[in-house]
């Protein structure tokens, strides 16, 4: 296997990352360091082949390996058959070898792409100057058009609020993520200039770690649990929030204040706020139930309060300032006589080891009162995050009038900063529920009858957010989200369940934040109504009064998409923004849009920061919540020099969506192409419903996808669909129909529509006048220009040909073909992403070997639809691991998992 070995079987060295093609030009030399380090790896790989399997495992993958890029340059019109001839040949152990092998190539090849953005990253900040879209470039824009003390304001109120789900598509185990990431660790290592470990230890530590990953079964045996789920999340959190967010804060302050920084109080507010759905989730998900929700709970404060813990005790023991130098003032001297009247004994002991160091001394104290609250000890620990930070505080203005300014603006600010940032709950656990859960429950309640199970399950949800809120402050656990909310009354209803909850327990109800989600297309349409009607109500009125009328609205990117198709749904959510926001202008409603993206083109992905630039005036106003799931979750945030950038370019792209510029460009593009998205509009739809509608087309997509299979499949801890059968939609949730059709290379939910939608305008001036100038109408472009890359026609046509529906089929490829040439008309390209070259080289040697799998797993498609019907629901069958396999390597090649 030539891009794994490094040569070709008889031992010469062949250049295999570059794979020029008349079907496809791709000439153009990949960046050397990556090129290296993917060739590096594939090497070792090679090795482990050879070693585990012989010389007649690494000759088979080489031997597809051939066969499939050849067909992708279409310089042999034989090859697809000899690949497909070759994978119908092997027996069913060699054919999951083979699987298994082009799974970790990705693996390897992804951690190099990973690891090479790092070190492009790290040399772009050891150069002079800032990017565009970092915090600098665009506050001293910002300044520019508003003024410093407006910019200033602006700046002060921004918030950037990921919020980290679970994904039921994920996957990639655990084991295997962990694993990955030691290679990854062990390339830093091996790029270190002047590293104390030889370069062959190096190398040998590198092959056990790829043997162990070649040796890790990639396939879980049993679904993991929520918890299961909040665990990975917290390895993210252990390994890089929380070291990163102080320093994306250090590094806005540092170049707002220049050669001032560290000298003076800082000027970087904490804008990150992080929240959760992972064990608060419950709409849909039978095993989220409210102890899940507890437990789930306590685990993030477990984490969150030992790096505090861990971290005011590091900084605590650096802080050796002695009294002479740097007296005690009055705040400080108190707060350490409150100290010892708190615990003498803790006090003493503490003051054993630092008696002349005061500021020492008090801070030790409140990392003791750190851990005395992870630990529940009364009356050591602390009742809420805010009297934490009015100790460290305390401590700063004690160090500032000593004179000691950088002690008290560097380390001890990051502390401040962290414990700002997240509290003592680390992440929000927000609470959502099906509308129709809760009207069922009322219905109960209010008729006196005996609370069913789930009546009883939906209170005790409410007295778990009762208690999570005392035991770790309010922000711990405040929103609930309402699933398909349809009316006001959905609002209504759960204030009136909470009220239920408490009155059973004589205790008070919890604070709440409702939050209703908007999801298909006629909800979309309905909300600013039924906002208009909730805000009248007693609870939601009494609500606003408490936040200084503060509402946030969530928009669902999903099942908006899998409602009306790509096209429509990317215009609905503009135009229900729109309204939305001027609702709340009208009513002087301080607006949070919480927008439910997902990391897939299908639901709302592509580059978030240019989707903030693109939303609609006076929708994001410096604040912007957004979803961050699954396999994005590691991806933005698995590495510090990453997360940093990331949490970087959508702060600033939040701060410098609502400037004069920008709302005047989104806004008068808006008005001049109206009558251009009605027409798309109509037209996509249009084309969109011919399809699903079209009779039978339920079952023939479960044929020709493996749709089915994905659902019986431990991939996540929530089911992939609402009780689904295959003659109806209504039920399937919009990820596994985004991933169905991205393992079949065929990527609908993406684009399909868009080429009816252009062909219909037919005016080529002015869809290029769009794309030059509206912001909206250029990511859709882009984003579908992704899409379209990670399809392949040739391998579509196989996925279609498992059903005996030529129309369905037809339909498909007559638009896929459609809207490549419409976008590329319009964007004035001679190929989809042209001008973003290295994207389009890194897709494109990737799709032979994606190939590779997509050959396999219709192997196994073929074997399941055509044996017994009892049998195709046995997953755990030869045919259906096989399958298996291919979704977890299809979707570590195509890094997406819908």
């Amino acid at each position: 296997m030539t891009a794994i070995d490094g040569a070709t079987r008889d031992g010469t060295p062949r250049d295999s990352t570059r794979f020029p093609s008349a079907r496809n030009d791709v000439s153009g030399a990949v960046d050397a360091d990556l090129r290296s380090d993917v060739r590096f790896l594939g090497s070792l790989l090679g090795r482990v082949l050879r070693e585990s399997g012989g010389d007649a495992l690494f000759d088979d993958v080489e031997t597809l390996r051939a066969a499939v890029i050849d067909a992708y340059e279409g310089r042999d019109d034989s090859a697809v058959d000899r690949a497909q001839t070759f994978v119908a040949g092997l027996d069913q152990v060699r054919a999951e070898d083979v699987a298994r092998a082009f799974t970790c190539y990705f693996h390897l090849s992804n951690l190099a792409e990973e690891h090479h953005r790092v070190r492009v990253l790290r040399r772009r900040n050891d150069r002079t100057g800032a990017p565009a879209d970092s915090f600098s470039a665009t506050l001293a824009q910002l300044v520019d058009e508003v003024g410093s003390e407006e910019a200033a304001k602006r700046l002060a109120e921004l918030r950037f609020h990921p919020v980290l789900t679970a994904h039921p598509t994920e996957a990639r185990r655990r084991a295997v993520a962990t694993t990955i990431r030691r290679i990854t660790d062990l390339m830093d290592v091996r790029d270190a200039p002047g590293n104390d470990v030889s370069a062959v230890e190096v190398e040998r530590q590198l092959l056990e770690e790829i043997e162990t990953l070649w040796r890790t079964s990639p396939l879980r045996t049993t679904r993991p649990t929520p918890l299961d789920e909040v665990r990975t999340a917290m390895s993210v959190f252990d390994q890089t929030i929380f070291e990163i967010v102080p320093a994306v804060y250090r590094l806005l302050d540092d170049r707002l204040q220049g050669a001032d920084a560290g000298r003076r109080p800082v000027h970087a507010p904490a804008f990150l706020r992080l929240g959760t759905w992972i064990g608060g989730d419950r709409d849909g998900n039978p095993h989220v139930t409210a102890d899940i929700t507890r437990q789930a709970a306590d685990i993030a404060a477990e984490h969150v309060l030992l790096g505090l813990h861990r971290a005011a005790t590091r900084i605590g023991a650096m802080l050796t300032l002695g009294e002479g130098d740097t007296p005690a003032d009055a705040g400080v001297t108190a707060l350490a006589d409150a100290q010892h009247a708190l615990d003498a004994d803790v006090a003493d002991r503490i003051g054993i080891r630092s008696p002349q160091e005061i500021h020492r001394r008090v801070l030790l104290f409140v990392a003791a009162r750190i851990d005395a609250t992870r630990r529940a000890d009364a009356p050591l620990a602390y009742g809420e995050p805010s009297e934490l930070l009015a100790d460290l505080r305390t401590i700063q203005d004690s160090l500032r009038a000593a004179g000691a300014h950088r002690s008290a603006n560097g380390e001890l600010q990051g502390l401040v900063w962290q414990v700002e940032t997240f509290g003592f709950h680390l992440a929000e656990l927000e609470v959502r529920q099906h509308s129709q859960v809760h009207r069922a429950a009322l219905e109960e309640l209010r008729a006196g009858a005996e609370p069913s199970p789930m009546t009883i399950e939906v209170l005790d949800v409410f007295r778990t957010i009762t208690d999570l809120q005392a035991r770790y402050g309010v922000n711990a656990a405040r929103r609930y989200i309402i699933s398909f909310t349809q009316s006001a009354e959905d609002l209504a209803n759960v204030y009136e369940l909470a009220e239920h909850a408490a009155a059973r327990d004589g205790r008070p109800a919890p604070v709440l934040d409702v939050i209703p989600l908007f999801e298909t297309f006629a909800d979309l349409h309905a909300a600013p109504g039924i906002l208009a009607e909730a805000i009248g109500t007693e609870a939601v009125l009494s609500r606003l009064a408490e936040t200084g009328r503060k509402l946030e609205v969530m928009l669902g990117y999903s099942d908006s998409s899998k409602d009306v198709g790509p096209v429509s749904a990317t215009f609905a959510l503009f135009d229900a923004q729109a309204r939305i926001a001027a609702w709340a202008d009208d009513n002087d409603i301080v607006l949070t849009l919480f927008h439910g993206r997902g990391g897939s083109l299908g639901r709302g992905g592509g580059p978030a920061n240019e989707a903030v630039l693109a939303q609609p005036p006076g929708s994001v106003d410096g604040r912007y919540k957004i979803t961050e799931q699954g396999e994005v979750i590691f991806a933005q945030y698995g590495d510090k020099t990453i997360a940093a950038r990331h949490i970087e370019q959508m702060a600033a792209a939040a701060l410098f969506a609502s400037s004069p510029s920008n709302e005047q460009r989104t806004a008068e593009a808006a008005r001049r192409f109206a009558d251009l998205a009605t027409r798309m509009d109509d037209v996509s739809r249009a084309a969109f419903f011919d399809l699903v509608r079209a009779e039978g087309f339920a079952p023939w997509f479960a044929t020709v996808t493996p749709m089915e299979e994905i659902g019986l499949l431990p991939l996540g801890s929530r089911p992939a669909r609402r009780g689904l059968s295959v003659e109806s939609l209504e039920d399937l949730r919009a990820i596994p129909w985004v991933f169905s059709w991205t393992q079949a290379r065929i990527n609908l939910a993406g684009w399909y529509g868009l080429g009816s939608a252009l062909a219909a305008v037919g005016d080529l001036e002015l869809l290029r006048d769009a794309h030059a100038n509206w912001p909206l109408f250029r990511s859709m472009i882009k984003n579908v220009e992704m899409s379209l890359a990670r399809t392949d026609e040739a391998i579509a046509r196989e996925y279609l040909a498992l059903a005996d529906r030529d129309d369905l089929a037809a339909k498909v490829l007559d638009e896929m073909a459609l809207t490549r040439q419409w976008v590329l008309a319009t964007s004035g390209s001679s190929d989809v992403l042209e001008d973003r070259p290295v994207l389009s080289r890194a897709v494109r040697l990737r799709s032979p070997y994606v190939d590779a799998l997509s050959h396999l797993q219709l192997r196994a498609l073929r074997a399941i639809r055509g044996g017994d019907p009892e049998a195709r629901r046995d997953p755990d069958d030869a045919d259906h691991r096989l399958l298996l396999l291919t979704v977890n390597g299809i979707a570590a090649g195509l890094q997406n998992t819908g």
